[in-house]
């Protein structure tokens, strides 16, 4: 894997999570890696993305010179309206959210444990402009799902037996997709389920500050 071009594996990481929204679904895309899940999406899937700055209905992202520079998602990226788009405020987004109408949310994260907690918004010493959304994103969407890297810029690992950083939610996260693997959060711990291109079982278990269930069975790849 030391060889492997991180982008290639990025682009990876947010296609291969882009199969975990299915049709009809209603689903929240975070800031940072989960936004560019869009692009992945077949064109004709029937689903609902809501950003919570207030919009439900959001095609593809857009080059500056195509935008429409009033429509942007929660992280600044234009985005494209389809039919059927609405738009509200922040009462109304977040009236969505805490109604649990959201089936999905994809959020970016600092730190995930063991037991599904996640760390997403605060590392002390460093600017932040608050929590956000996130805190209600992470606690009433029906289900959770994390995308990151698998280790921070030092070689850190970010899957943890505790999180070291201020919590967004507790017990919440049900999977989480890196660059190295696709990993379940379950009542026992951290479980391998599939395992990027050329990536070794016993390279994602070093990268990991948790015990790692690895099944019997052959990994999937992607």
């Amino acid at each position: 894997m030391s060889d492997a071009n991180p982008l290639d594996a990025r682009a990876r990481m947010i296609a291969r999570a882009a199969r975990e929204i299915t049709a009809g679904m209603v689903v929240n895309l975070g800031i940072g890696l989960p936004t560019k899940v869009i692009n992945h999406l077949p064109a004709n899937l029937p689903v609902c993305l809501h950003t919570e700055n207030g919009m439900t209905g959001i095609g593809a992202t857009l080059p500056y010179e195509r935008a429409d520079r009033n429509l942007i998602d929660a992280g600044g990226a234009y985005v494209s309206p389809i039919p059927g788009s609405a738009y509200f405020d922040s009462a109304v987004s977040f009236a969505l959210v805490r109604s649990g109408r959201l089936d999905l949310t994809m959020l970016g994260a600092f730190e995930v444990a063991q037991n599904g907690d996640l760390a997403n918004w605060k590392i002390p010493g460093k600017f932040s402009p608050g929590a956000g959304g996130a805190i209600e994103l992470a606690q009433k969407a029906r289900r959770v799902v994390v995308m990151t890297t698998h280790t921070d810029r030092h070689g850190n690992p970010k899957l943890l037996q505790q999180c070291t950083l201020p919590l967004t939610a507790q017990r919440r996260v049900a999977r989480i997709f890196t660059d190295l693997a696709v990993i379940d959060v379950t009542a026992h711990g951290f479980e391998l389920c599939e395992l990027a291109t050329g990536v070794t079982v016993q390279e994602v278990t070093e990268a990991t500050g948790a015990p790692l269930i690895v099944p019997d069975t052959d990994i999937p790849t992607f």
